[in-house]
């Protein structure tokens, strides 16, 4: 599950425990990922302040797709299990998810949803590769200046969760292994889920 102990409830600090009994109140269970991230309680709560002004200020469906875009790019199985199926779960149709995992190309979504992901993945691979040209194909598709901040801010942001959790060896909650499995084995694309 880990490269590091995980914290178990009766080893966590103060802040730890409230980290995991408010996952545990939202999700219903303490993730693999809130016991990593319980060693620096203050490092999670700070990653949940940005990333949830990020999600106050961008279309849900666009703050999505950018971070399915760059968890693929990541290969973060953690990441694009968790927002592939919050995709599948509310915004698309589970056949439509597994092939923007596949290739968002071809997936038949809308051109500024391919732009968004294209960004998104480009600022993964290579930051500085970005030329006034990406961003104006956005603006050409109708992006003001500030949703294309946004989805560069989203995708360098996940950028620090998912080499985290990565770089720890912290697999995805097993519960992911009840997707479908088209959906379930398109999504994994680095470390396995978890066995338990």
């Amino acid at each position: 599950m880990s490269y590091i102990e995980a914290i178990t409830e009766q080893d966590a600090t103060p802040s730890a425990t409230a980290l995991m009994n408010a996952d545990r109140a939202r999700l219903g269970y303490v993730p693999n990922f809130a016991r990593a991230f319980a060693h620096r309680a203050a490092v999670y709560q700070a990653w949940q302040q940005l990333n949830g002004v990020l999600k106050e200020t961008m279309d849900p469906r666009r703050y999505e797709l950018v971070t399915l875009a760059a968890a693929r790019r990541l290969r973060s199985s953690y990441c694009a299990l968790s927002h592939g199926k919050v995709l599948a779960d509310q915004l698309f149709e589970p056949d439509t998810v597994r092939d923007l995992a596949v290739d968002h190309h071809s997936a038949g979504v809308e051109p500024v949803d391919v732009a968004v992901m294209d960004l998104a993945e480009q600022v993964v691979e290579d930051a500085s590769s970005v030329t006034e040209a990406d961003i104006a194909r956005l603006r050409d598709l109708g992006l003001s200046e500030t949703e294309i901040f946004d989805v560069v801010a989203a995708a360098a942001a996940r950028c620090f969760f998912s080499k985290t959790l990565d770089a720890l060896g912290v697999q995805a909650d097993a519960l992911f292994a009840e997707l479908d499995p088209p959906l379930r084995d398109a999504l994994t694309v680095g470390r396995p889920i978890a066995d338990s």
